[in-house]
């Protein structure tokens, strides 16, 4: 076996919304990798401290930071601008930030679904245009998407957010069709809960709860370390021949039958 299948070393990689929940745990997956890590987020405390933790846990290995809203589009270029100044390309981009304000269909004001637009598809969107020239700068790179069920399936958080993870997954599938020619994969995986910080006050609703593992097989909430494991996978050397793919992690949610 090739151990250099499994290993990430001396690949760059940007990780959007890498301050807390999944996208920390996406940045210490990869960095379990052997990647060097670029984590973006909003808020820069929550930045700070996540990549001083990170730097702790793996001492040997490069975790670099910057402070940046990806849904502006002026602050999307800036990002890129300090990737590029890494003088090394591009191996990885994982678009991870996102939000959502869950409400009926009739509650929304425009300018609310049209940022969770903004937030979820349009700045993924560009963020892999504005990539593409970096990634293209070496024999084999990758996008990874972080989508959700929600996507796929009828969920209770609210109509834009669907119709913006549905958006996401169909251009992970035209992406990957047209810039396999270029060597860039592009994939994505679809979480259903996850425990973070977002979903704590939903699930610590015992009734809510109940109803979401009732719908679980696997009978249980997922981890964000699980929904890293896939992203990171589909990172590896070893997932080469594997793009246009949606993975769900979802304990089997998606599968539920009766």
């Amino acid at each position: 076996m090739d151990p250099h299948r499994w290993r990430l070393d001396r690949q760059l990689a940007l990780v959007t919304g890498g301050s807390a929940g999944i996208g920390r745990a996406i940045a210490r997956e990869l960095l379990g990798f052997g990647a060097t890590v670029l984590v973006v987020a909003r808020n820069g405390d929550a930045l700070e401290a996540a990549r001083d933790e990170l730097a702790d846990e793996f001492p040997a290995g490069d975790i670099r930071a910057f402070i940046g809203d990806v849904s502006d589009d002026e602050q999307r270029r800036e990002v890129l601008d300090w990737v590029e100044d890494q003088g090394e390309g591009l191996n990885i981009l994982v678009n991870n930030a996102g939000g959502n304000l869950t409400r009926g269909a009739n509650d929304y004001e425009e300018d609310e679904w049209r940022e969770i637009f903004e937030v979820n598809v349009f700045s993924a969107f560009e963020l892999c245009r504005y990539a593409h020239p970096l990634l293209t700068q070496h024999a084999a790179s990758c996008i990874v998407n972080v989508g959700s069920v929600s996507g796929i399936t009828h969920v209770r958080s609210g109509a834009p957010y669907g119709m913006s993870k549905a958006a996401m997954h169909q251009m992970t599938r035209n992406l990957a069709v047209e810039w396999a020619e270029d060597g860039v994969r592009v994939n994505a995986v679809a979480p259903w809960y996850i425990r973070t910080r977002r979903t704590s006050d939903k699930l610590s609703d015992p009734d809510y709860l109940d109803e979401v593992l009732l719908r679980t097989p696997m009978g249980r909430v997922g981890e964000p370390e699980e929904v890293a494991a896939a992203v990171a996978f589909l990172c590896l050397p070893a997932a080469a021949y594997i793009t246009g793919e949606c993975i769900a992690v979802d304990g089997g949610f998606l599968r539920y039958g009766f």
